[in-house]
């Protein structure tokens, strides 16, 4: 016992000159990957694992019972050519994708300009707004299949007021994916705050000089206020594409993809291939994984791009 804890001690002794020898920087290296090396497995395990192996199952033909068969592009030709679900989730899903962003960007930017004024009780409106957008999205599906329910739903009873009659929100084909969309503005809130956010940095001195200038608060929102945010709705405008591009969880709990395919958005579909056909088709839902993937990258790119023409920052 006593022979191995003097071992232990020399083979420390050795070591620690190691250590010393090391300059200040390699020693602040060694001990940042260590407490960062969690955060790395997980990376690697969670990630990029999971990623080369959907990509590489995007050319098989793969059931999770079987072993995958090697099929080449064949996965993709049939989703592109052979199969007109795919185009149907995916037209569905642009046309989410079309109206949310529209809808969450305006509505936002118009919230920001309210809360961003100096009235009584600013903290309280600015959480009012702001908290529907972090309650979890099960619970926030079941809240809105109540509001939106044909018969005795919140939205319904509201628009009984004006003499509409009720709706069949979310049973209702021609109104299932508008009782969506409509869903979609309790995400608004973060939005609102990013675009807060930036209002409340815009440099004091432009309004001075257009107050003096006589400029009227419509003018100045056109050509101070816009130009000095757009690239805050550079980035808000980024997020919310990459994000309604991926709408899912909503569709699944509320509608299932119904009434008739009204709601099957593209990353149900993906789901739908992956775990409920029978048999699973994990090749064909990673191939389609991927050409989401390569479709949000095109956009990104496509904004990116064009961003140099019309985004003007502070110089």
């Amino acid at each position: 016992m006593a022979t191995s804890q003097t071992s232990r001690l020399i083979t420390a002794e050795h070591q620690l000159p190691r250590l010393a020898k090391l300059n200040l920087r390699q020693r602040e290296a060694i001990f940042g990957y260590l407490f960062i090396s969690p955060w790395l497995i997980g990376l690697f395990l969670f990630f990029i694992v999971p990623f080369a192996a959907s990509f590489y199952l995007s050319f098989t033909s793969y059931s999770i019972l079987s072993p995958g068969r090697w099929v080449g592009l064949d996965n993709y030709v049939r989703a592109l050519t052979q199969d007109p679900v795919f185009w149907h989730s995916l037209g569905i899903t642009a046309l989410y994708v079309s109206v949310t962003v529209i809808l969450r960007i305006v509505l936002g930017f118009g919230l920001a300009l309210l809360l961003n004024s100096k009235v009584r009780f600013i903290g309280f409106w600015r959480t009012l707004f702001y908290l529907p957008s972090i309650i979890p999205l099960a619970a926030l599906s079941v809240i809105w299949m109540q509001v939106l329910d044909g018969r005795s739903g919140l939205l319904n009873q509201l628009l009984s007021l004006f003499g509409i009659g009720h709706i069949r929100w979310l049973t209702d084909p021609d109104f299932a994916l508008t009782g969506l969309i409509i869903m979609s503005t309790v995400w608004v809130g973060t939005t609102m705050v990013i675009f807060l956010a930036g209002l409340q940095n815009l440099p004091e001195e432009y309004f001075e000089a257009s107050r003096i200038d006589g400029a009227t608060n419509l003018q100045q929102l056109r050509f101070i206020i816009i130009p000095l945010m757009t690239p805050t709705i550079y980035f808000n405008l980024l997020i919310n594409i990459i994000n309604a591009f991926q709408v899912f969880s909503q569709a699944l709990i509320m509608t299932q993809g119904g009434p008739q395919d009204a709601t099957r958005f593209y990353m149900l579909y993906v789901y739908d291939n992956a775990f409920r056909y029978t048999p699973a088709q994990m090749g064909y839902a990673s191939a389609l994984a991927w050409i989401l993937f390569v479709i949000i990258l095109v956009f990104t790119l496509l904004i990116v791009v064009s961003s140099r023409r019309w985004v003007f920052y502070g110089d």
